[in-house]
């Protein structure tokens, strides 16, 4: 079965297995070479720090599958997420004075991101390698030495998560690696693009959540719940809200997003306790549905609980050059964001000045240990602070020149009155080696609102400069398009009408109807619907005799047109079709659509087909419209624990109007019909025969799938106000009969 979306590729790993030790001799060299006078540079204790075995093992890094981005991107680019899984082998140790400390084993999980950019039209063709991780992997480290490690100067304040938390979080965005391919390519951009956009979360309340106080084991009392809620690296907490089962918190929190798709919205919820803080349940929000809906307002259903909603208001806000949207605002909330690309510094005082209006005084120098201290060359950080929000910088070690090249993004709340306060502090000696303040307003005389230039320090020498780009962006909340169809709040408000079958326990749903179909008189009793189906042999449709539709207001079940069926007899088994009264109204007819044949079939059959057809009613036209056909693809991959359902395309679809249609299909995961678990590909402009080729996963057991139903349908976009048919057609597949692991794939 092919899975354009993510791939296996079982061929790089083999080369990966191939070309380990050799890439394990490399490392061997590097880190003799070059990390072990690194390390000996950091600090006075490392001095004596010397690599006694470096061996990178047998077992390599495994690249469990491949996703590639070329559409919605740059031109200029190739995105690639890499699913990585490296369960090593290796071996590393080093000796400090008398201690001896080592690893013996990394585990790491996680997807990184490879951006591969700019394509050139010479060698190398691409222009720098651009590699991090989008969400905070999996680590874990096997310590040797562990019993000696904690006693270690500089590192006895830190545990051994602490290690592991402040490695990985170098990995994940917004920090990047990248790696030039070409000479004298300017990589600044690539390390520090401009972010994709702003997501302003409202948290407003919560409802119905568990109880996890108890009293003396027995009694429950109410939880004192509040919420965690992280994009990437960045983790705010919210009020703690005391013996509420219903809390109202009505709080903001503003999130930088740099990569959309990639990054979600974790949302965390713990009962507060002296001891330790009890899971309530979780949230995870996609964020490029919240960038492609603008705003969405609604209550999500929690996961990993028994009961529970949340109640979010998510904003977009997309990253403009225009002044006129730097109004200040009234309630306090962020209406720019301040970029600030601290790239280095130039003559940097080397001795222990006290700077005072410019005029340097020197202190006495007491003593000769006092002088060496003097005469080495400052190791200085940087201190940026806008408002209330202080950043630090990484330390330079031992150079009047010191190089960062980090960037820092602060939320700003009034650009024509707020600055940016910049001190450059020496760690050895806690003092500061400069200052600098930037009034923002300076950056508004720029049309492009950007400035790149060298400050000069104050309560410096006078020859002591920094680098900085600074970039100020005002926040837009953009109006959601009005020919989007919207993946959050309109449409989750359909609520589902049973449609019962005599036949079997199952219960078939259906969308409620529009208004428009209120035409056509309803029926008033189930034997009307009964009596207008034609008299078949039982033995050729068992279905068909004893399925009756209970009457849903403003819906029409007439009888099966008999020819048609019997066409479809030749390459549908006897047991495949099922009447069905969900009723898809148009404006000149009211047509229904008929269930798919039974999944039973597709696996044996390949010329079976799921056909998006209306219901084999005799309209009143006398007229039988199949509505076309969708090609997926559906599998389980087991190794990820998902259903991995591919929408390939469609064909032959009917126009529900004149000025064609848009459409669009979407998936539920029966009997699960919540928005957040609702997935829907792109929207194909004016085309009966779209084509998709995306990729959607249900991550949940393979015992769990097979008692579910997928329920898919294919929609048209059109305006909220328009009078169109907005379902083209539907599908049904019970995932039961099917032998998943295998897979199958077909129209």
């Amino acid at each position: 079965v092919h899975f354009p979306d993510v791939e296996r590729v079982e061929w790089l790993n083999k080369v990966l297995v191939q070309a380990w030790p050799y890439f394990g001799t490399i490392m061997e060299k590097t880190f003799k070479e070059v990390v072990e006078p690194k390390i000996r540079a950091k600090n006075v204790h490392l001095k004596t720090c010397t690599f006694t075995k470096i061996h990178f093992g047998e077992k390599c890094p495994r690249i469990n599958g491949i996703k590639a981005y070329t559409k919605e991107i740059d031109r200029r680019q190739v995105i690639l997420d890499l699913q990585i899984c490296y369960i090593g082998d290796c071996e590393i140790h080093m000796d400090i004075s008398k201690f001896n400390l080592g690893v013996k084993g990394v585990q790491l999980y996680g997807t990184l991101r490879v951006i591969l950019e700019p394509l050139l039209t010479d060698a190398p063709f691409i222009g720098a390698v651009t590699l991090f991780f989008l969400q905070k992997p999996h680590l874990e480290i096997n310590w040797a030495g562990m019993s000696n490690l904690l006693d270690v100067p500089g590192i006895n304040v830190m545990s051994d998560s602490l290690i592991q938390d402040f490695i990985a979080a170098r990995l994940v965005l917004p920090n990047r690696i990248t790696v030039p391919l070409k000479k004298n390519m300017n990589i600044a951009h690539l390390r520090f693009p401009i972010p994709r956009g702003v997501i302003r979360v409202h948290l407003l309340e919560a409802e119905n959540l568990v109880q996890k106080d108890s009293f003396l084991g027995a009694i429950r009392g109410k939880s004192d719940p509040y919420a965690l809620l992280r994009v990437g690296t960045v983790q705010y907490r919210s009020k703690t809200v005391s013996r509420d089962l219903n809390p109202i918190w009505n709080e903001t929190f503003e999130f930088v997003v740099h990569e959309v798709p990639g990054q979600d919205l974790e949302v965390d919820l713990y009962d507060e306790d002296p001891d330790k803080d009890d899971f309530m349940g979780s949230l995870l929000i996609s964020l490029v549905d919240v960038m492609n809906d603008r705003t969405v307002d609604e209550w999500l259903p929690l996961s990993k609980t028994t009961s529970g909603h949340l109640h979010l208001k998510l904003e977009w806000l997309s990253l403009v050059n225009d002044q006129e949207k730097l109004h200040e605002d009234k309630k306090g909330l962020s209406t720019a964001i301040l970029i600030v690309y601290l790239d280095s510094a130039f003559n940097l005082p080397k001795n222990h000045f006290e700077y005072s209006n410019g005029e340097c005084g020197a202190k006495k120098i007491k003593n000769n240990k006092y002088l060496k201290k003097t005469e080495r060359e400052p190791s200085s950080f940087v201190l940026l602070t806008v408002g209330n929000k202080t950043q630090k910088s990484k330390t330079c070690n031992f150079s009047k020149d010191p190089t960062w090249g980090q960037a820092f993004t602060f939320f700003v709340h009034s650009a024509h009155s707020q600055s940016l306060h910049v001190e450059i502090k020496d760690k050895d000696r806690d003092t500061a080696l400069g200052t600098s303040v930037i009034c923002l307003s300076h950056l508004l005389k720029d049309p492009n609102m950007t400035v790149d230039q060298r400050f000069q320090l104050d309560h410096s020498s006078s020859d002591s400069f920094i680098k900085m780009k600074l970039v100020l962006r005002a926040l837009n909340v953009e109006e959601p398009d009005p020919q989007r169809v919207k993946a959050g709040v309109s449409a989750s408000k359909q609520g589902p009408v049973c449609v019962v079958e005599k036949g079997g326990n199952q219960q078939k749903f259906a969308s409620p109807p529009k208004p428009e179909a209120s035409k056509v008189p309803p029926l008033s009793k189930d034997s009307a619907a009964l009596d207008s189906l034609p008299k078949k042999d039982s033995r050729e449709d068992p279905d068909t005799n004893d399925s009756s539709a209970a009457p849903v207001p403003s819906e029409t079940v007439a009888g099966l047109n008999e020819t048609e069926r019997e066409q479809n007899a030749e390459h549908q088994p006897p047991s495949a079709l099922h009447s069905r009264a969900a009723v898809v109204p148009t404006l000149p007819v009211i047509q229904e659509l008929r269930l798919a044949p039974s999944v039973t079939s597709l696996g044996s059959l390949p010329s079976s087909c799921f056909e998006l057809s209306s219901s084999n009613l005799e309209l009143q036209n006398g007229t039988e419209m199949p509505l076309g056909e969708i090609q997926l693809t559906v599998r389980y991959a087991s190794i990820r624990q998902s259903l991995v359902v591919l929408v390939n395309g469609c064909r032959n679809l009917v126009p529900s109007s004149n000025r064609g249609v848009d459409p669009y299909v979407r998936i539920y995961l029966l009997p699960d019909r919540r928005w957040t678990s609702r997935k829907k590909t792109s929207v194909k402009k004016k085309t009966l025969n779209p084509q998709y080729d995306e990729k959607f996963e249900f991550f949940e057991s393979l015992e769990d799938v097979k008692k579910r139903t997928l329920d898919i349908a294919v929609k048209n976009s059109r305006p909220f106000i328009s009078q169109e048919r907005k379902e083209l057609g539907k599908v049904r597949i019970d995932l039961s009969q099917e032998d998943l692991i295998k897979g199958f794939a077909q129209w």
